[in-house]
This record gives structure tokens, C-alpha cells and sequence, in this order.
């Protein structure tokens, strides 16, 4: 068994009807599948943890619209590796042959220089870029090459998709179908892939080896003994990856300095990007922090940039120091709060019109339709306020920032009762 072709790459599906999952984007009707079938797809980026089928679906794209497909991963190729694939597409151009798709795991690893690279060739349209990546790809991608890519969000399976994967390797799989295996029990299976179905089928087999080619009723119990005798505590690709942080963040939110930097250490000890970390922070730092302690968001920001600069092994006392403060500090969800209610409710009522006095008035004609007619320049009274509504009418009075119950917002929730007299509810 140790020389056959790991469960994972035998059991990869080929085509779109054996593809399981994000059937929001390539399911029947779905964007993703309509532009295949027109021959017509974008240059993309797919983010999603991993697992979910990033580097499967880059692949059977290419040969649902058979066209040529190179391969990159971005731990392992430099800006010499990119060029020479441009080289080949300009000469696949040439021979009046289609587009070929580069596909690039892991973009986000990709230096400026390394995708700056990449821009030409996609401005050009000599390479359909497909990108696959675990990280925002609002932080990690160029501006300039994420402008000419389409964003396709991808989910972790579901429950019963999972099942259905171990099902289907039990019954098809070339060598675990001659077995007579069972499954009592899923539970762990499921537990342990974290919704990733590589690692899930890389369980699966390291739990039928383990029987030895004998019968096998696969029970939660069993597969608890053998993974923790055959895998590694922390895997920062995988399930603890994501339960580690987790319990970071959740540490810092719930104000324990101690937990919070014992969970640090672990990512530390783990192999975890520093930056990583640090990016987390700067969000952790509005999201659970806000207004109730601005100098978080201060503090996270110069964690980054520092961490940027210093690099390791420094970068963690920079790390403990931000992480032990943010733990220490004041929390308010409020900021958090307002932006969600504020996108729900544009979802909600859409595109309402700008109040005329409101309105930008660059030219005359503007002026004639009493564009910025009768606005009030705050400046120009006491207090630098004047209550005027800058809401659409119809959502006068909506209040969607409620300050949290914490002495700063006190002080700004009393601000805002003064200037607005109840209006909003203060």
C-alpha cells in the first residue's frame, strides 16, 4: 500500500459532475459553471481553506475546455519559473492555439515582484490566471492583478458532502473497494478533516492501514487511537490550525492575557506565518476592541508593520506585548455591530436616494436641480454641529452605531445625546 498513489490523488474528481461541493458557484444555473460553458471564464482568484477543492476545480476547467494547463506553486517558484511559463504561452499564441490557464497555488505567498510578473501576461490575455489561496486575497494580492480577477469564495463541505466522499472511496476506490470496510460510526472522520476532504481521506486511509488489509468497522474510537499515534499535534494547514487560532481569538476576546499568549505560543511552536498572526490582531483590534479603546487598533497596526520589519525570532516579543495588551483591554463589539446592520440594511432597501442638500453640486446644472441647496456647514456653528438629516428620508431616525457599555463610549454615546436631542435613540 506504502507505494500506491495516496487515497486523496486517486479519488480527485475529474469533471464537474463528479465535484462535490460549492455548488453556489458551480452548480447547475451558477456563475462559475454558465461561464464554462460558454467558453468564457475570467481570470480568477478561488479563496477557501483548504481542502475544498481549489487546485481540483483549477484543473477541470482546463480540460472541460481543453485547454493547455500550467502549474505553479508559489512556495517552490520564482519570477524565473512565471516568465518561462509566458514564454510558452506566447508560443502556444503563435500556433492560434486557445489561452492556456496558469494556475498558482498558494498566490498569496507570491512576493510584489513575483506577481507584478504575472500582470502583463494577464493584461495581454496570454494566460488565464487561475490563483488558489487560503488568505484574503484583499491583503495578499496586488491591487492591480485582483482588479482582473473575478473572486470566487469557496466553502468548507458540508456534513452530509463529506459522508458522501467517504462513502464513495469505500465503494469505488480501486483498492479500499476489495476491503470489507465499514463505517459505525463518522463522527471522528468528520471531526478530525475539519471540513478539509484531503485531510479527511488522508484519515481514512491511515485508519484502514491500520488494520492491516484485515475486515474493519470503523468506529470513532478507533480512529482517535490511530491518528493520535500517527499524526502531528499541530498542523497549520489543517484542523488545528483553525481550532488554535480560534482559541486565540477567543482568548483576547474574552479578556485573558494568559490563555491569549499561551495560544500564541503554540501558533509559535507550530511553524504559523508571524504575520499571520499580526493580521489577525489588526482586525481583532476593531472588531472586538473598537471605540472602546482606539489605541488597539493603533497599537495592531504598528504589530504588523513591525513584525514586517524586525522579523524572526524578535517579531514575538512584539507579538506578546500587542496580544497581552489587546487581551488587557476594554471590549466593544459596537463598531462590529453598526457596519453589519448598515449592509443588511442596504441589502434590504437598496439603492436609496442621496437627500438633495446632501448631494455633490460640481456644475451649474446641478446647482439648478438645487443639488447642495440649503446643506449647513457644521464648521460654521457652535460646537461645530448643526442637526440636519443626512439619512434617506425613508431611514430618518435608523440607528444602526449603539455605543458600547464601556466608560470611552459612554463618553461618546453622551455626545451623541446632546447633538441629536433623542433623535437616534442616544
Amino acid at each position: 500500500m506504502a507505494t500506491r498513489i495516496p487515497l486523496a490523488e486517486r479519488m480527485r474528481p475529474t469533471t464537474i459532475e463528479d465535484y462535490v461541493g460549492q455548488q453556489h458557484i458551480i452548480g447547475e444555473g451558477a456563475v462559475l459553471r454558465n461561464a464554462i460553458q460558454q467558453n468564457n471564464i475570467p481570470s480568477m482568484i478561488l479563496w477557501g481553506p483548504p481542502g475544498v477543492g481549489k487546485t481540483t476545480l483549477a484543473f477541470i476547467i482546463s480540460k472541460q475546455l481543453e485547454r493547455s494547463f500550467f502549474s505553479l506553486s508559489a512556495i517552490n517558484s520564482g519570477v524565473k519559473d512565471v516568465r518561462e511559463v509566458i514564454d510558452k504561452a506566447e508560443q502556444l499564441r503563435n500556433f492560434q492555439q486557445e489561452q492556456p490557464i496558469l494556475f498558482i497555488d498558494e498566490i498569496h505567498r507570491f512576493s510584489k515582484s513575483q506577481q507584478d510578473s504575472l500582470l502583463g501576461a494577464v493584461e495581454r490575455g496570454l494566460v488565464t490566471l487561475i490563483g488558489a489561496t487560503t488568505e484574503n486575497p484583499s491583503f495578499e494580492v496586488i491591487s492591480a492583478l485582483l482588479s482582473r480577477c473575478q473572486v470566487y469564495v469557496l466553502e468548507h463541505l458540508t456534513e452530509e458532502e463529506l459522508i458522501g466522499i467517504i462513502d464513495k472511496a469505500l465503494a469505488e476506490d480501486e483498492y479500499l473497494s476489495k476491503l470489507a470496510v465499514t463505517v459505525k460510526e463518522y463522527g471522528a472522520l468528520l471531526r478530525l478533516s475539519g471540513g478539509d476532504a484531503r485531510k479527511l481521506l488522508n484519515v481514512l486511509e491511515l485508519v484502514v492501514n491500520a488494520a492491516g488489509g484485515k475486515s474493519l468497522e470503523i468506529t470513532n474510537d478507533f480512529v482517535l487511537k490511530q491518528v493520535q499515534q500517527n499524526m502531528a499535534i499541530y498542523d497549520k494547514t489543517g484542523e488545528q490550525h483553525y481550532d488554535i487560532i480560534s482559541a486565540f481569538i477567543k482568548s483576547i476576546r474574552g479578556s485573558d492575557p494568559n490563555a491569549a499568549v499561551y495560544w500564541l505560543a503554540r501558533m509559535i511552536e507550530g511553524g504559523e506565518d508571524p504575520l499571520f498572526i499580526a493580521r489577525r490582531l489588526l482586525i481583532l483590534a476593531s472588531e472586538d476592541i473598537g471605540n472602546a479603546n482606539p489605541n488597539a487598533l493603533l497599537l495592531a497596526n504598528n504589530c504588523f508593520q513591525a513584525v514586517n520589519v524586525i522579523g524572526w525570532p524578535e517579531s514575538r516579543i512584539i507579538l506578546s506585548q500587542t496580544v497581552t495588551y489587546l487581551a488587557s483591554s476594554a471590549k466593544s463589539n459596537a463598531s462590529y455591530d453598526a457596519i453589519n446592520k448598515a449592509q443588511a440594511l442596504v441589502k434590504q432597501t437598496g439603492d436609496l436616494s442621496v437627500p438633495l442638500h446632501i448631494r455633490n453640486a460640481p456644475t451649474k446644472l446641478m446647482k439648478q436641480l438645487n443639488y447642495g441647496k440649503d446643506y449647513q456647514y457644521a464648521h460654521a456653528y457652535e460646537g461645530n454641529f448643526v442637526e440636519q438629516e443626512f439619512m434617506p428620508d425613508s431611514l430618518s431616525g435608523v440607528k444602526l452605531y449603539d455605543p458600547g457599555k464601556n466608560p470611552a463610549e459612554e463618553k461618546l454615546r453622551e455626545k451623541l445625546r446632546q447633538n441629536w436631542k433623542g433623535k437616534y435613540g442616544y
